[in-house]
């Protein structure tokens, strides 16, 4: 199975993570914390998710996490080391989207079936982590693993690929009225060290009580392309035939309350109705809707979220190509590139 990294722009840091869960989760924290503390923590998002309010909530996910994902708690706690911020408001952190429906994760995905299979995403954050963000390649026992990361946060709920040929996208649904237990974001790290499409949405249905995500799912090998929506105990997942557009709303889980955005709308319909007509990657750069753009650059975005990178899967038969851009022009730059049969002990800066 080979593992190719075409670019990766070079606004975008690269670290490698091993040793022990906690160790891990160290590297990750050390690696994010001075975004953390010189950006992060002065938003009102911040304050507000971490505050006393909210700690009864986040305690009881934290529970969940430590009966249920042993390993991804020390993760956890060892992040909270890295930053140097009370494992409390880490945690939080790593809840923010099962104590409040509106936070500023966007996203959107296109979901091309075919051969090969295509799977294109737009990473959509907050503006202040704009050059602040990093792919981690992860040696775990499982399944080692590659992600997009944001500074203080798991690996795992943005857009990852592992050694097993599987590649995740994940896109923010904003569901009302949720009862968590195990935080979102700590079901797609697991998941994305799973050996396969199958075994990905088994976690999902085990554990569905959290906040609401959309899952895009393709594996080397398997041609199969899965639109996979999740959270409030409800778990509602679809073979994708034909080129397919997500925005952060539910589709097909009909969740009982949602909370759609004119952003989401607008994003949703502009790229249903570029399908077709042009490549994956022109949509997720396209800005000439008649709404709100898919390519979200604007200061005053009235979500909160800029475009902060842009991720093109090419899923074959025997291989996985894939490009990452963080500049929304041209041909990125600038290749840290892992060895070709996908180990994350390769050499990062290619040849």
């Amino acid at each position: 199975m080979t593992h190719n990294a075409k670019a990766l722009n070079a606004a975008l840091g690269w670290i490698r993570l091993g040793g022990s869960a906690y160790e891990r989760g160290v590297a990750l924290g050390i690696q994010g914390r001075e975004a953390l503390q010189q950006h992060l923590v002065q938003t009102p998002l911040w304050q507000q998710i971490t505050s006393a309010e909210h700690a009864p909530l986040v305690e009881r996910m934290a529970v969940y996490t430590q009966r249920h994902f042993p390993d991804v708690w020390q993760e956890l706690q060892g992040l909270a080391e890295g930053v140097g911020m009370p494992l409390a408001q880490v945690v939080a952190w790593n809840c923010r989207g099962d104590v409040l429906a509106s936070v500023p994760d966007g996203c959107t995905t296109v979901q091309w079936p075919g051969e090969p299979i295509q799977i294109a995403h737009n990473e959509d954050g907050l503006p202040c982590l704009r050059g602040q963000c990093f792919i981690a390649e992860v040696e775990v026992d499982s399944t080692p693993f590659w992600s997009f990361c944001y500074p203080g946060s798991l690996p795992g709920h943005s857009f990852a690929w592992n050694r097993a040929g599987l590649v995740m996208t994940v896109n923010n649904l904003r569901l009302q009225g949720v009862v968590p237990q195990v935080p979102r974001m700590v079901l797609t790290r697991a998941c994305v060290q799973a050996s396969g499409i199958d075994a990905a949405i088994a976690v999902l249905r085990d554990f569905g009580h959290s906040g609401g995500f959309h899952l895009s799912l393709a594996q080397c090998g398997d041609r199969r392309v899965m639109s996979v929506e999740f959270g409030a105990g409800n778990v509602s997942v679809v073979a994708l035939t034909q080129p397919s557009i997500h925005a952060n709303h539910a589709l097909h889980l009909r969740p009982e309350r949602q909370l759609v955005t004119d952003s989401s709308m607008d994003r949703q319909q502009r790229g249903e109705a570029l399908l077709g007509q042009v490549s994956a990657l022109a949509i997720l750069r396209d800005k000439a809707g008649p709404g709100l753009p898919i390519r979200r650059d604007s200061p005053d975005d009235p979500d909160e979220e800029n475009t902060i990178a842009s991720v093109v899967f090419s899923v074959g038969d025997k291989g996985l190509d894939w490009q990452v851009y963080a500049d929304p022009q041209g041909t990125p730059q600038g290749i840290p590139q892992g060895d070709p049969q996908g180990d994350p002990q390769g050499d990062p800066q290619g040849d």
